[in-house]
């Protein structure tokens, strides 16, 4: 069986940032997905999807994320149900994230539209991690923006990284 979800869009809101009484980061925010068609009209529409994410990740969304910012989700989806105030049973699809990456560079908030050149990652300032390896699928090895292609290059210092950021 397979539950695999990958999004991009942006954030409708700045993320709302919680944690539960065992001091786990949790973190809340809908995505706009725009839909690969147009309507009647031609006019685009977007799906509004509820996404949320636990722990370190959780903190760096809120921290580094606001309403406007262009964000890759990779998770699953996953549904609960509860009764309301007025005991009606009210359910909830979400995405549980398991990977949140950062789309666009800080402060260049292109509402307009954004060539997204790279899923993963696309940039140093990217705190998730993500494949900031400089890869791009348009062939020519190096980010968009203008960054360098190894941003560790020519420092000479080792890199200090916990177990816990590695992905393996």
């Amino acid at each position: 069986m397979l539950n695999r979800v990958v999004l991009v869009g942006r954030l409708t809101r700045d993320p709302e940032l919680r944690y539960t009484p065992n001091g786990v980061a949790v973190a809340n925010f809908t995505l706009a997905v725009n839909r690969p068609f147009s309507n009647q009209q031609g006019e685009r529409e977007a799906d509004f999807i509820n996404c949320v994410v636990w722990r370190k990740q959780a903190e760096n969304v809120a921290n580094y994320l606001k309403k406007g910012s262009l964000a890759g989700v990779d998770g699953r989806i996953q549904t609960r149900s509860y009764d309301n105030n007025e005991g009606r049973r009210v359910f909830v699809t979400e995405v549980m994230a398991e990977s949140v990456q950062f789309l666009e560079p800080r402060g260049s908030q292109s509402q307009g539209g954004s060539n997204v050149d790279n899923f993963g990652g696309g940039s140093p300032n990217n705190p998730m991690g993500g494949n900031d390896f400089g890869q791009q699928s348009g062939g020519s090895g190096r980010q968009s923006g203008g960054f360098a292609e190894d941003p560790f290059a020519n420092d000479g210092k080792p890199i200090d990284i916990s177990d816990d950021d590695l992905p393996f």
